[in-house]
């Protein structure tokens, strides 16, 4: 697996492009993702139980087994909260870009992010789509565009790319997503659009979605909110033509690393693009006797406030570490734990075996001036590990929030 030459390119067969729908005041806000051969899908969508209309209608669609030509996007207004309007927009963005590109709109999946409770100014978006939907390009710009347009608050574009050779057929796994608030485990105030030219089973690329979104995405947290658009959608439609893939095999292994480095990329660009973020985080638990205390752990420790808090104001303050350990509901023993602060300048032991270590505060505060800080937890029990990524929690998070709407 490498990254692509280009570093950013989409997989054969794939066009997009990005453009205005004035939704926002003079900024793309509206992309298409597409490809002529259909693509088998796979998504994970927000746990909250207030679902935008995008989300409802492309669970359908994908429970049902429709084969994918494209999605549709649009940020700066979630269209969620909206009633039965706000489902016919939706559905009326779909049929209007298959009457343009001359496909069912049951092969047009939709996605929105933006402000909750506010109609889509559906003239001026579909006047984006007549008037843009021929700039759809194979190349870097299109893509780009693309990751550019679907951004709410976040401060850059989020784009990855890796190549792999199957059955000596080159293999692109692209992605792009957004996110810097509303973020927490189990889906949050994103979206991640994946794209491959791999042939594979639908079932068997939803499970391998699943599986990736569990140990990237869904262990982020900015700010403890799940929001109600969250989605991360891949789409696969064959044009690499290597031999279909099959569960277990070493084609299949790789393929599924490939796709887990992009998702983890993308979640950390999410991480380290918090609303008002000085520093990423990034906390990892290993000697652990289940995986799933593991996860709770790493979960409980980088959506704790207090810890980070803690970390923007560069204060090596280790008890709400183990506070936030505490009351995850894991099952550990609190007299065997070790924890570790780690960055470029060094390494800090802060606790060991249950009982605080003497260490330099001064060499502890250098490690967290650093712009990435790495926390690690030893439980010292078993082999099971997690890691979990997130950011600090500065005054600029409350200004931005404050005046989100206004």
């Amino acid at each position: 697996m490498k990254p692509a030459k280009n570093s950013y390119i989409l997989p054969k067969g794939f066009k997009a492009t990005g453009f205005k729908g004035k939704i926002k005041k003079d900024k793309l806000d509206m992309a298409i993702i597409h490809t002529e051969t259909f693509a088998v899908t796979g998504g994970v969508f927000t746990t909250n139980k207030v679902r935008a209309a995008c989300v409802k209608r492309n669970k359908e669609l994908l429970q049902n087994g429709e084969g994918i030509n494209s999605i549709i996007i649009n940020s700066g207004n979630a269209n969620a909260c909206t009633g039965q309007k706000g489902i016919e927009d939706n559905s009326r963005l779909a049929e209007y870009l298959g009457n343009e590109l001359n496909i069912n709109s049951s092969g047009i999946l939709t996605a929105s992010t933006g402000i909750i409770g506010v109609k889509l100014p559906m003239e001026n978006m579909i006047k984006g789509i007549k008037d843009n939907r021929t700039e759809l390009t194979e190349n870097t710009k299109g893509l780009m565009s693309a990751a550019e347009a679907i951004l709410t608050t976040d401060t850059f574009s989020k784009q990855v790319s890796v190549v792999i050779e199957l059955n000596h057929r080159s293999v692109t796994v692209s992605g792009i997503s957004k996110g810097s608030g509303m973020i927490h485990p189990n889906m949050a105030t994103m979206l991640g659009f994946i794209m491959t030219d791999i042939v594979i089973d639908q079932k068997l690329l939803q499970n391998t979605l699943k599986k990736c979104v569990d140990n990237s995405f869904n262990m982020i947290s900015v700010d403890g909110d799940t929001s109600t658009n969250d989605m991360v959608i891949v789409m696969a439609n064959g044009e690499a033509g290597n031999r279909t893939v099959i569960e277990d095999s070493s084609e299949y292994l790789l393929f599924e690393e490939a796709l887990l480095s992009v998702c983890t990329e993308l979640a950390k660009l999410i991480a380290k693009d918090g609303e008002g973020a000085t520093k990423l985080l990034e906390v990892e638990v290993y000697g652990c006797g289940k995986k799933t205390d593991a996860v709770k752990i790493a979960k409980s420790v980088i959506g704790s406030s207090l810890v980070k808090t803690a970390i923007f104001g560069e204060d090596p303050n280790w008890g709400r570490i183990i506070a936030a350990m505490g009351y995850s509901g894991a099952d550990f023993d609190p007299e065997r734990v070790s924890i570790h602060f780690q960055g470029a300048p060094g390494y800090v032991c802060v606790m060991k075996n249950g009982e605080p270590c003497h260490f330099d505060i001064d060499s502890a505060a250098a490690i967290l001036k650093e712009k990435n800080v790495y926390i690690s937890i030893n439980l010292n029990s078993g082999n099971s590990k997690a890691t979990a990524w997130g950011c600090d929690l500065s005054y600029d998070y409350v200004k931005i929030n404050a005046d989100y709407h206004t």
